[in-house]
């Protein structure tokens, strides 16, 4: 069984992805043998052509014999005297070197799992296969392919209800997702209600933990997402949500095509000219108590319609501070 088989093999039985480092560590002694057999290989390969490139030329030939026959005289050298720390220099660079090795041995094992998983992951996605194997959450999990969600959809809810979420948790958890790490008081700002409920469902749920405390007065705790929001959203990390000016340019074209309808629509109703306009403003619907039609005072246009915008406007301000309160 090749070690890309047993890769594969292990991806397809685990639950959750499987990262390069759990890979190096369950079968990086059959790796380094495969890697050993394959620089082995290499070398037969330079010996043989080396072999074949036996013919020298002659010219050189009879150079190197003339300087062999003939040798130059030099001065007898000197033979190094053996310095007080040269045994703990080389020592040192004994560890040195060791450590070199075993830094490139991890990155050439390395190297080498991540050539294995990119060629499975050609392999699934070039393939007429239902599944794939994709990079999620710094890891390697397969799934099935985007083309065949709509079959797969149907048989998962015939098996059991997928998880649900309210409105609520859906804005809290994207609140949080796009500002982390957040504190409770800031996700109640942004939404304008209080979230500490909701925000303990979330992690209830494992989508939300807390992220330690934020450094200012009252010291409040902050949330982040989780491992197992990205497991749900089938996301690799946080860098790949959608940009808030995507979201921003969809919610104006969802403007453009619902106000197009509505201005043609006031547009066939409204009255066209102030002479259409002015029987309009004579006419008076009758009374509930059967009085006569109210006479026009001519200084009811003297009096703004804001006069009783005071009043909503200090209902609205003690409403505010009653959820503000209870906040």
């Amino acid at each position: 069984m090749s070690l890309k088989a047993k890769i594969e093999a292990v991806i397809y039985a685990s639950e959750e992805p499987v990262t390069l480092a759990q890979l190096m560590g369950l079968l990086g002694q059959e790796a380094q043998a495969e890697l050993d057999q394959i620089a082995q290989a290499q070398q037969a390969l330079a010996l043989e052509e080396s072999e074949q490139d036996s013919d020298v030329d002659l010219e050189n030939l009879n150079r190197e014999i003339s300087a062999e026959s003939e040798p130059p005289v030099s001065a007898p050298e000197a033979s190094p005297e053996p310095s007080e720390g040269a045994g703990e220099e080389s020592q040192e660079q004994r560890s040195a070197r060791e450590n070199k090795e075993d830094k490139e041995k991890t990155r050439r094992l390395r190297e080498h799992f991540r050539s294995i998983l990119e060629e499975l992951i050609a392999d699934y996605t070039n393939g007429d296969r239902g599944l794939e194997i994709r990079e999620v959450a710094s890891g390697y999990r397969m799934a099935t392919k985007p083309e065949y969600h709509d079959a797969v959809r149907g048989f998962v809810k015939s098996l059991k209800p997928p998880l649900k979420l309210s409105l609520q948790a859906l804005e809290t958890l994207a609140v949080v997702s796009y500002k982390q790490p957040i504190t409770a008081p800031e996700v109640a700002e942004i939404r304008g209600v209080d979230s500490g409920g909701v925000l303990g469902s979330l992690m209830a749920r494992k989508l939300i933990t807390t992220a330690g405390r934020k450094q200012v007065i009252g010291r409040p705790i902050l949330y982040k997402t989780t491992k197992d929001f990205l497991l749900r959203f089938g996301l690799k990390d946080i860098s790949e949500l959608p940009s808030i000016e995507e979201f921003e340019k969809m919610a104006g074209e969802l403007n453009e095509q619902e106000e197009i309808p509505m201005e043609a629509h006031e547009e066939h109703d409204a009255p066209e000219t102030a002479a259409e306009l002015e029987p309009e403003r004579h006419t008076h619907l009758p009374q509930a108590d059967g009085s006569p039609d109210p006479v026009d005072d001519p200084l009811d246009d003297q009096i703004p319609d804001e006069e009783e915008q005071p009043a909503a406007e200090s209902e609205a301000t003690v409403a505010q501070a009653e959820r503000d309160l209870n906040n």
